[in-house]
């Protein structure tokens, strides 16, 4: 292995590490050159050099340790891809801009760009002024928010470079409350199409994919839906 694919690989391994932490997995590397993931005290899985995964099915017996294997396996994919991407990239240049920002799109005057730090790659974009010469109205997602500040910047630069419309993409405190919605109508008594069904829970399982702290939004959700209910109970009670 060459020093520079040495690197390479050194870097997501440290990348992945900083957003697995984030999101609450404990991560060491292991003697097989991959990196160790834990949740609490239950050995999860093993990140490899490449952005895949290793685990025993011992080591996940409950759903909800199934589920953290799962979305470990999402960030690796997400930080391999920027990773490859940055590692490929040309470098940034523009008027004023010091840091060591790398280009990794750009359209219709637009830039999506990420750079590396050490608490993590931050995500940037920016419009081009001055003829395609300098950088202004920067959004920026980092550093260390890994996988969510990666698909949060492509989000960003897909609406502002008009590759997609801001009407067709939903927030995931929206999806949160589509998804409370089905799960509402699937429970009910209501008649449904078999057709129906199914797109509906397909679609729950998108969301579930999509958005990465879904379980938190919806309990979220409940909790402001009772605290209302108790003021509207104790108010009806004072009259």
């Amino acid at each position: 292995m060459s020093a520079s694919a040495a690197e390479t690989k050194r870097c997501f391994l440290q990348e992945t590490a900083i957003a697995l932490q984030r999101e609450g997995f404990h991560t060491e590397p292991s003697t097989r050159g991959k990196l160790g993931v834990w949740l609490d005290d239950h050995p999860i899985c093993e990140v490899d050099q490449a952005g895949g995964i290793t685990y025993r099915n011992d080591n996940i017996p409950t759903p909800e340790l199934v589920t953290a294997k799962d979305k470990v396996y999402r960030i690796a994919c997400n930080i391999a891809e920027y990773m490859r991407q940055m590692d490929q990239a040309p470098a940034l240049k523009a008027d004023g801009l010091a840091e060591p920002y790398r280009l990794i799109s750009e359209f219709n005057g637009t830039v999506l760009a990420a750079k590396e730090s050490r608490y993590g790659v931050e995500f940037a974009t920016w419009e081009w002024v001055n003829g395609h010469s300098s950088l202004w109205q920067g959004h920026y997602f980092g550093p260390g928010s890994g996988a969510k500040g990666y698909l949060a910047a492509k989000r960003d630069f897909a609406v502002r470079s008009g590759l997609l419309e801001q009407d067709q993409l939903f927030s995931d405190e929206q999806l949160a409350e589509i998804y409370r919605c089905i799960h509402e109508t699937l429970g009910s008594c209501y008649p449904m199409t078999a057709e129906r069904s199914k797109l509906l829970r397909d679609t729950t399982e998108q969301i579930e994919r999509a958005v990465p702290q879904l379980e938190f939004l919806v309990e979220q959700s409940n909790l402001n839906e009772m605290e209302v209910l108790e003021q509207n109970q104790s108010m009806t009670q004072q009259y």
